[in-house]
This record gives C-alpha cells, sequence and structure tokens, in this order.
C-alpha cells in the first residue's frame, strides 16, 4: 500500500501536521511516517513567467513591444527558492505515492501556492483538501479526519489564476507604459493604484479647504453646564458672531425653566468580533503598529503558539459549529488578567446569539478568536502580547450581556432661547467590564458638542440661574489625512470614491471586501511607502510629489475603486462556478492594451523634482532624494541602474526637546542626531555622554545595550543592502 502525500504552505505548519500524523523520519524537505509522506512550501515557489520568458524583444523596456499578451501564461520556478522546488518535485514523483492532501492556508491564495506546484512537477494523483481555521493538533486531527474532495476547490483555483493573470496583464503593461513613456521609474496596479488615488484626493481636499469660524454658546448654574441649542434648526452652532454675543449677553444671569426632561433607558453591545483588517486598524490606533506588523504579529500566533485562529480572513462573525467549543476556549484562556472575566461566562449559559454567530456571514473562515490550545503568556514578547490582549477581550465582551445607562437629556427655556444638557447614568456595566477602566476602542466615536455629565435631579417646571454663559469661537477643519487605521477602512469600504451610480457595483464592493483582500492590504500599503508614492510624517500619511503626479498619469478608471469593484464580482463568479475564466482574461487582455494605448497617446509630461545635485557613482545620473519609511534616501533615477544610499536613519533614539524619533545621519566621527520635527542636533558621541550621565547606576554595558536597541550602531549601508538595492521595477 502507497503513501499519502501531503503539501503544507510552510515548514513550521508542516512540522504541526507532521506531528499529528506521526512522521517522525526527518528528511531535508520532507518528514515521513508509516502512512504520510508531509512536504512544504515557502509561500509560494511558482510564479508566472518574467516578460523575458516569452521573448528577447521583452528584455529591453520600449513602447514598441507593448502590449505583451502571451497566448498561454506560463509557469516559472522563483529562483530563490529553486533547490526546495527540485528537492519536494522528486518526493512528489516518487512511484509510491498513492494521492495528495493539499494542506496550505485555507483561502484563494493557499490555493494557488499548491495547484502551481502540482502543476509544474505534473503531478496528476488523485486530490483531497483540508480546509481548517486553526492549527491546534485538534484541529488538524478532525481536519484529516473530514477532508474534502479536490474538485470542490477547482474553480476557487481558477479565480486565483485569474487574479494572477489579470494582475500580470494589466500591471506590468501599466508599469512598462508608464516607466517608458516618462523615463521614471513609475509603476501601477488595480488595488495599488486607486489606493493612492484616495490619498492624493484626500490631499487635494485639504488643501482647497477654507476654514470658517462658528460658535458656540455655553451656559453654567452652580451644578451643570449646558448648551445653547437652534430653535429652527436644532444646531449647536452658528456662523454667525453678532447673534451668538447677542444670545450671550440677553441670558446671562436670567432664570429659566426646565421645560422637558427625558430619560431613556439605553443598551449597547460589544463590537464585532475581529477580522484582520478590524484588528490591524485597532492596533494601529492603540500600538501605532502597521499593517505588515499586526499581521506579521498574528502569523507568530495563529502558526508558532497556536493560540489564535487563521489570520487573513474577513469575517466577523462565528459558524454555529464553533459555539460547542467556546467553553473549552474560555477554560484556556482564563488564566492571568482574562481569568476573571472567563469564569464569569463559564458560570452562566453561554447566549450564541445573531450579533456574532451568523453562517451567513462567514465565507472561507470564521473571526479570530482564541484557539482550544493551553496558554502561557510567559512565551509571549510584548507585542504578540498586545495583539493577544486584543483578540481574547474582543472575544470575552461578545459573549457578555450589554452595556447598560440611563441617558438623560434636560431642556431649559431661557428668555425664549433653548439650553440643552446631556447626562448618563451606568445601569449596568455589561461588556465593558472586560476592559476594566481602559479606553475601548468602538466604532462608534461620539462626536458630539453636548458631552455627558452628572446631572442633578430635575424636574419639568424647575427653575435653574444661568450663573455663566459665554460665546466660544471654533473653526471648522478639514478632513483628516489618513493614518494606516483610516486608509485600511477606506479600503475595506471605498463606496464615497467610487464614481458610479450603478448600486450593483457599489454593492458588489462592499460583499467582495473593498480594495484588495485582508491578506493583501497590508502588502499594498508597504509597497507604496517603498515606491516613494507616500511617506509619513508622524502618524498621517502625505502623498509625495512622484505619487501625486502619478495618479495625473494613469488612465481615469484604473484609479477608481469601481474596476476592483467590478474583477472581484467576476472572480467571485467564477469561484462560484458561474462565469467562464476564459471570458474574464479575454477582458482583461483587451483592456491592457486599452490603457497601454492611452498612455502613449497622453500628452502629460513628468518631473522630477526632488532631483538633487548629487550624481550616481554608478551610471553618473542626478540622483533623487526621497523619504523611505526608515529616514531619507538617495535613488537613482536609472531604473535599470537601481543605485541607492541611506542618508538619514530614523531611528529609537527620542529627541530630548520635543521628543520625537531622532534621525541618525552623517559616518564615522561625523555621525549626527538629528530631530526633523524641532532641529535639534547632537552628535553621537555627545549622545553617547549623556546617556552614560543620566544614572550613575549605569554601566558601560546597558549604555552598549541601549545603543543596539535604537538601532544606531547599525550602518545606514551594508553590502548586502547594496546588493539587495539592484531591484529592478517590475
Amino acid at each position: 500500500m502507497g503513501k499519502t502525500l501531503v503539501l503544507a504552505e510552510k515548514p513550521s505548519v508542516a512540522r504541526d501536521i507532521g506531528k499529528v500524523l506521526n512522521c517522525n523520519k526527518k528528511g531535508k524537505s520532507s518528514l515521513e511516517g508509516s502512512k504520510y509522506i508531509v512536504i512544504w512550501g515557502l509561500g509560494h515557489l511558482i510564479t508566472l513567467a518574467d516578460p523575458e520568458r516569452y521573448g528577447e524583444k521583452y528584455k529591453k523596456w520600449s513602447m514598441d513591444t507593448l502590449p505583451m499578451l502571451p497566448k498561454k501564461m506560463e509557469l516559472a520556478i522563483i529562483k530563490k527558492t529553486s533547490k526546495h522546488f527540485h528537492s519536494i518535485k522528486t518526493i512528489m514523483q516518487r512511484k509510491d505515492i498513492d494521492d495528495l492532501v493539499i494542506a496550505t492556508d485555507a483561502g484563494r491564495e493557499g490555493e494557488l501556492v499548491a495547484r502551481w506546484i502540482m502543476e509544474k512537477v505534473g503531478f496528476r494523483k488523485p486530490i483531497k483538501r483540508l480546509w481548517i481555521s486553526s492549527q491546534t493538533d485538534k484541529a488538524i486531527r478532525d481536519g484529516f479526519n473530514n477532508l474534502k474532495p479536490g474538485k470542490n476547490y477547482e474553480n476557487l483555483y481558477r479565480s486565483a489564476v485569474c487574479r494572477a493573470e489579470a494582475d500580470w496583464i494589466v500591471g506590468l503593461n501599466v508599469t512598462r507604459a508608464l516607466t517608458c513613456k516618462y523615463n521614471a521609474q513609475l509603476s501601477a496596479g488595480r488595488v495599488q493604484t486607486p489606493t493612492l488615488a484616495m490619498i492624493v484626493e484626500r490631499e487635494e481636499e485639504i488643501k482647497k479647504f477654507v476654514p470658517r469660524d462658528y460658535y458656540t454658546i455655553k451656559g453654567k448654574t452652580k451644578e451643570f453646564e449646558l448648551q445653547w441649542q437652534d430653535n429652527r434648526s436644532s444646531q449647536t452652532r452658528t456662523f454667525n458672531k453678532e447673534k451668538a454675543e447677542k444670545i450671550a449677553l440677553k441670558v446671562k444671569g436670567k432664570t429659566g425653566e426646565v421645560t422637558e426632561v427625558k430619560k431613556a433607558a439605553k443598551k449597547k453591545y460589544s463590537p464585532a468580533l475581529y477580522d484582520l483588517t478590524e484588528l490591524q486598524r485597532d492596533a494601529n490606533r492603540r500600538y501605532g503598529y502597521s499593517a505588515k506588523k499586526t499581521l506579521s504579529l498574528m502569523q507568530r500566533l495563529y502558526e508558532n503558539h497556536k493560540v489564535l485562529t487563521y489570520p487573513r480572513t474577513d469575517s466577523r462573525y462565528l459558524t454555529t459549529d464553533i459555539v460547542a467549543t467556546l467553553p473549552e476556549r474560555l477554560n484556556n484562556i482564563a488564566v492571568g488578567p482574562y481569568a476573571k472575566s472567563a469564569r464569569q461566562v463559564l458560570r452562566g449559559k453561554i447566549n450564541a446569539n445573531k450579533r456574532f454567530v451568523d453562517n451567513g456571514k462567514v465565507s472561507d473562515h470564521h473571526a479570530i478568536i482564541p484557539t482550544e490550545q493551553r496558554l502561557s503568556l510567559g512565551e509571549l514578547t510584548s507585542e504578540e502580547r498586545n495583539i493577544y490582549d486584543l483578540v481574547v477581550r474582543r472575544f470575552l465582551s461578545v459573549l457578555y450581556p450589554a452595556f447598560e445607562y440611563e441617558q438623560t437629556t434636560v431642556n431649559v427655556s431661557v428668555d425664549e432661547e433653548i439650553f440643552i444638557s446631556k447626562g448618563k447614568i451606568v445601569k449596568a456595566k455589561g461588556w465593558k467590564a472586560v476592559y476594566d477602566n481602559e479606553e475601548v476602542l468602538d466604532d462608534d466615536i461620539d462626536n458630539e458638542d453636548i458631552k455627558d455629565q452628572s446631572l442633578p435631579e430635575l424636574n419639568k417646571g424647575d427653575k435653574v440661574k444661568l450663573v455663566d454663559v459665554r460665546s466660544v469661537k471654533g473653526q471648522t477643519k478639514p478632513p483628516a489625512r489618513f493614518n494606516e487605521a483610516t486608509l485600511l477602512s477606506a479600503m475595506e469600504n471605498p463606496k464615497k470614491y467610487m464614481n458610479t451610480d450603478n448600486k450593483e457595483l457599489v454593492k458588489a464592493i462592499g460583499e467582495t471586501g473593498g480594495l484588495g483582500t485582508v491578506a493583501t492590504r497590508a502588502d499594498i500599503i508597504e509597497k507604496l511607502f517603498n515606491t516613494f508614492y507616500i511617506e509619513k510624517k508622524g502618524k498621517d500619511i502625505f502623498p509625495t510629489s512622484k505619487g501625486k503626479q502619478l495618479v495625473e498619469l494613469v488612465p481615469s478608471d484604473l484609479k477608481s475603486p469601481t474596476l476592483t469593484a467590478k474583477w472581484e464580482q467576476q472572480l467571485s463568479q467564477i469561484s462560484k462556478g458561474n462565469l467562464n475564466d476564459k471570458k474574464f482574461i479575454g477582458d482583461m487582455r483587451n483592456y491592457a492594451s486599452k490603457l497601454v494605448s492611452d498612455v502613449a497617446t497622453s500628452t502629460e509630461s513628468y518631473k522630477h523634482d526632488n532631483m538633487t545635485r548629487a550624481r550616481c557613482p554608478e551610471c553618473g545620473k542626478y540622483l533623487l532624494e526621497v523619504n523611505s519609511k526608515k529616514g531619507k534616501m538617495l535613488v537613482c533615477q536609472d531604473r535599470e541602474c537601481g543605485y541607492r544610499k541611506g542618508l538619514a536613519k530614523v531611528t529609537n533614539a527620542r529627541c530630548p526637546e520635543c521628543h520625537k524619533k531622532l534621525e541618525l545621519r552623517g559616518k564615522g566621527d561625523g555621525e549626527i542626531f538629528v530631530c526633523a520635527t524641532c532641529g535639534y542636533r547632537e552628535k553621537m558621541s555627545v549622545f553617547k555622554k549623556r546617556k552614560e550621565n543620566q544614572s550613575k547606576s549605569v554601566n558601560k554595558r546597558d549604555v552598549n545595550k541601549y545603543l543596539k536597541k535604537q538601532n544606531v550602531d547599525e550602518p545606514i549601508n551594508s553590502a548586502l543592502a547594496d546588493a539587495l538595492a539592484k531591484w529592478k521595477n517590475q
């Protein structure tokens, strides 16, 4: 009897599966047992071939060779992991292999990872699919007891191929067209370009915004505060300064009468469970983590520690089959700060209601929750602990009852002017008890002018005297710049940026999750930083001149999220077997031809306005100064040269005057810390001396340890970094 081959996506997952399947014999690229052989990818081992594969003429970037539309898209082995591919290929071709279980990530890209490896190897034996949402031994065991037929996922594979081929056909053609036309390193794509366009559009709104002065009228009694409200419009602001001052003067020192006291019992339920995007948003708001960093931490908690479920999910709900596992999950998180809350839930009856359990709102994977694995908090780093804490508290909070309070609204009439006051009395903390006294990151942020306060017992007809009234000047504010948290929100729900009246498309982009997927959004944002289309100042994201110009240069429909809505709608149909994949690719080929033609006939021009007078040591052209996420750099304007040199590196060392992060500039004895915010400057030698003098108890080793932590001893350029910098814009 032959053996079953199991193909995992990564070595760590393969080890987990191998342990459950008793595969104890370790090979270079496999784990083998009496019944199973487990092999793994290193993520993707196979990709679509570069344009050069389709002919010598494509080696040179030229408008004359565009559009590039190969008759059949070919696959290529990724060079840096080719040894590993050939190693597992040998195993896959063994005669004693009867069948194969695909055990890559349970999603569109995971399907592509496995199927492309199988296609390149020429594997034709029977296939089954492991489809699980956590990496615990129990989940793996249950999954192998419930393997799905491989044919069930063939349409998912087709949609993944269509996504990859469409991105190649459109992205590479437009990138080459823009780069050749304007002689600059420019790239475009169906997700990155509309994302960039949203950032540029927001910057334009801010630039055009003209602030207006407005006035509110605040009143005070001996016990509480009130706010004026317009009789007709119910607005609490007026843009008429004279009117505000006149009302304040009219009512000051007067006694008014309580005309209405409204008391309403209110309930507020916990925010929904986390999907990846919501978790990335909260981690950015609370800890300043980038979307990519949060995904990386989540991946470790899922794969290495096995304490959280699959991260790349777009659902905030659970399926009914998970409900029976909730007590076990609660028992295993009942440690440390979560013990009291978890035991409280376990003492009662778990109410699995539609607020968090809904099969219809789960596609591939349910929301992120703790697994049934027992946890030791001491094994987590502080950053992993932060992400774990967010997920566990959110999980506990949905199992708690509502936060209940009584909302009191008081209207007071003073000389025919209405003043209003609001108060809140907490009746039951409910799910907010899970967060102790911490601020709860909530979708429902209160931006009202009238704030809650403690109110005395008031009844209709009571008299109240305004001991003080004043007119307070305010100013309307422009829209806020995007930070990573708000950009993720806009990518997830870009309806307002869609230039269409087609309700079906607007609905489609809502259903398909907006721009990109939960798995790709972090990479898209990083790519925009790495190609210098956007830069960060504090937490705010600004478009660079290069980014603004690119949005002007690309064909208009590539800037709108409408394109992605159409594509995702069609890809979803392909995955369900309701749309022909050949037709989709045919449409993409026609679309790429149109885009290349649009670029070729454009009369726009591109200008490097960040050019320095320093010349590239390799090709002699003038270098461009750019702001990367890690600091200032000089890069060669020539795409084929690719020279890069670091000028300044952002460190973790703080400015002693304004406490912002310091930049490290210069080399050797000339190394100097500079604060880009307030201009503070300090030589490295002075910085070290200051750190040594801060505490007599700090020894030299501690100081060196501190400096190492700041990343200031690491050279801005290294041989490896210089070698890696020889990238070519694809």
